[in-house]
């Protein structure tokens, strides 16, 4: 990944520079799913004596067969949700495969057309490898596509794509800043954010007033939170004077606000909180609040090592056949 010699703002705790391997970054390796869903560009209606708009496409005899792939695996490389959300939506039939419904477990050709509710989807083989983002989220964006209250999104600030999405791996809050992943395959967004990965957080924390050293070490030790237990692995100083500290905190999962819920469960309000790192990933020094930037191909190929998916290896067409 690119050098940024650029610092964070001065409010803001500082980063390392290096990032860790995945195995450093977290505790025991497994796999699981879960993302969200969406689809993708409609079809042109034929012309008299056409072809039907779901019957498969034609493959020209120079171009190399593709071996057929899971359909709920390529949706979910073409980042339109998780494997078990795809697996999800071919079950309550809203899936078809060359205008016939999807069946669980069913395999596709790259010349098949593949549509969720009635509109044509670009599939992603998966062959072909996934982009991933880091986007140093600015406070006061929602990650999400669907906000009743119509507050602006990180996902108009990302780059637009043809075919596919961009899945977040996790969220962020509201009014919180920092790190976000995101990447175009559900796969890997997955494994990223899963549970059972037990990939490192870390935060900067800013409260306002003190903590008393009890609180700290409750906060250490494990405090009971409405959804269950929830306990820091590391709390380091981190400056500040006044009424205005900041603290560097790290924890091995996820859950909804917390770290707030934490700090609030000791009678200590958050006035400020930035991701900093996530798993492998830290939070580029010179990359600016609102502005991307992509992981290289080399970088991409590690990380799917480090997760179990074997990276792609570009195709190469079949040799030609020389007249003898």
């Amino acid at each position: 990944m690119p050098n940024h010699k650029r610092r964070p703002p001065a409010d803001s705790a500082r980063p390392s520079r290096s990032s860790p391997g995945v195995a450093a970054a977290r505790r025991r390796p497994v796999a699981s799913p879960e993302a969200p869903v969406v689809a993708a560009a409609g079809s042109r209606p034929p012309g008299r004596g056409a072809r039907s708009p779901d019957a498969p496409q034609r493959r020209s005899s120079s171009e190399p067969a593709d071996r057929p792939e899971r359909l709920h695996k390529l949706l979910a490389n073409s980042g339109l949700g998780s494997r078990r959300e795809m697996e999800e939506l071919i079950a309550a039939g809203r899936v078809t495969v060359n205008g016939e419904a999807a069946q669980i477990g069913q395999s596709v050709s790259p010349g098949d057309r593949v549509k969720i509710n009635g509109k044509l989807v670009r599939l992603r083989s998966a062959d072909r490898l996934p982009r991933v983002l880091l986007y140093h989220k600015p406070e006061g964006e929602i990650v999400s596509r669907n906000d009743p209250q119509h507050r602006p999104s990180v996902f108009t600030s990302l780059p637009r794509m043809a075919a596919g999405r961009w899945v977040a791996v996790g969220r962020l809050d509201f009014n919180t800043s920092g790190l976000l992943l995101l990447t175009t395959s559900g796969d890997l967004a997955n494994r990223l954010m899963h549970p059972r990965y037990q990939l490192l957080r870390e935060y900067a924390v800013r409260i306002l007033g003190d903590l008393p050293d009890e609180a700290r070490q409750r906060l250490l030790d494990g405090i009971e939170l409405e959804d269950g237990q929830a306990s820091f692995g590391s709390f380091q100083d981190a400056g500040g004077e006044g009424a205005n500290r900041w603290y560097r905190v790290s924890l091995f999962e996820g859950r909804n606000r917390e770290v707030r819920r934490m700090f609030e469960a000791v009678g200590v309000v958050v006035s400020r909180l930035i991701r900093i790192r996530y798993g492998p990933f830290v939070l580029p020094p010179g990359l600016k609040r609102g502005r991307v930037q992509e992981l290289a191909e080399p970088d991409v190929r590690r990380l799917l090592s480090d997760f179990g998916m074997a990276p792609s290896v570009p195709r190469r067409p079949p040799p030609r056949s020389r007249p003898g």
